[in-house]
């Protein structure tokens, strides 16, 4: 008589034994046609800067062309939404910033989960800063707040729902406890031209937009949201010199979608940590203002989660909603 629950019990190690031999077999393979990548912001920006820079020397080191497509719109969801919706082979990888996980909270009409995504690695970040025109009576950012005390003041960001605007507003709000009111722009560049006009009082951007206006002093830099001080603008303190515990900043990273086997996230994530490493690649980094980082899956998956969690803390103070 044939004992039925052995049997069920040697297909499942069976299975399971497959798949084991399976996975490798399968990063030995990949890629098998062309990698396309999704980069979920305009051409010109700085997802699209870094995608098509890592997508190009990733090509190269598999073997492989890599495609890039951009497809902007909703902050960063539409390139999203499509990437979730994609073959979970490796094939497609969405291209993204800090976008995502402040949209975990701030944007309830997304289309999709956060949790629809693996991340495969993030690879840069630049801090945000807060800068005035010279004119402006404070020379650092506890004066400014100081000053915020007795009056009010505007600042520029770029759009509504961004890492600076939410960084911004968390300082503000939350931490500083001044009333500020928020103007925003199409981009960066607007936001700049404001302020040099006096039509603003501060801004709040990425650094790599401010840093030239910083070095060349037609404007004032009186504070970088990042843990140590910036190479670029040595001068211009840290937020927590300053007395405010806020970290601020935008980086850029690479997801695939949620059911992408492991053996495809992990070779892809050796193969990005490898060419990151390159001078070349560093150089061109550092022209836009941005630091490489470099870590394997585990690292990568627990940091995307924590910052999925701190922008949804800074979200939630901030009260910002973008749909």
């Amino acid at each position: 008589m044939v004992d039925f629950v052995k049997l069920r019990y040697a297909v499942a190690i069976g299975i399971l034994a497959g798949c084991v031999v399976a996975q490798p077999a399968l990063a030995q393979t990949y890629p098998t046609q062309n990698i396309n990548v999704v980069v979920a912001f305009a051409a010109g920006g700085i997802a699209d800067a870094i995608g098509r820079l890592v997508g190009q020397k990733l090509g190269e080191r598999l073997n492989q062309s890599v495609v890039i497509e951009n497809r902007g719109g909703a902050g960063g969801n539409l390139a999203a939404r499509a990437v979730v919706g994609a073959a979970a082979d490796g094939h497609t990888l969405l291209a993204t910033t800090t976008a995502l996980a402040v949209n975990d909270t701030a944007s309830k009409n997304r289309g999709y989960n956060t949790t629809d995504l693996r991340a495969v690695a993030i690879v840069a970040i630049s801090p945000d800063v807060l800068a005035v025109h010279p004119s402006n009576p404070a020379m650092t950012l506890k004066e400014f707040i100081a000053n915020g005390r007795k009056a009010s003041f505007t600042y520029g960001s770029a759009g509504v729902g961004t890492a600076p605007h939410i960084g911004a507003e968390y300082l503000f709000r939350e931490v500083a406890k001044v009333q500020s009111t928020h103007v925003p722009f199409t981009g960066g560049a607007p936001a700049v031209t404001a302020v040099l006009g006096n039509h603003v009082n501060a801004l709040v951007l990425t650094l790599p937009t401010v840093t030239p206006h910083i070095v060349e002093g037609r404007l004032r830099g009186l504070g970088v949201a990042s843990e140590k001080r910036v190479p670029a603008v040595k001068d211009v303190p840290t937020y927590r010199e300053m007395g405010f515990d806020v970290l601020s900043g935008s980086w850029v990273g690479f997801f695939a979608p949620a059911k992408t086997p492991d053996a495809i996230v992990l070779k892809l994530n050796a193969e990005i940590n490898q060419l990151m490493k390159a001078p070349d690649i560093q150089a061109k980094l550092a022209q836009i203002g941005f630091d490489p980082i470099f870590k394997d899956h585990p690292e990568t998956d627990a940091y995307f989660k924590s910052e999925v969690s701190n922008w949804g803390r800074m979200v939630r103070a901030a009260g910002v909603v973008t749909d």
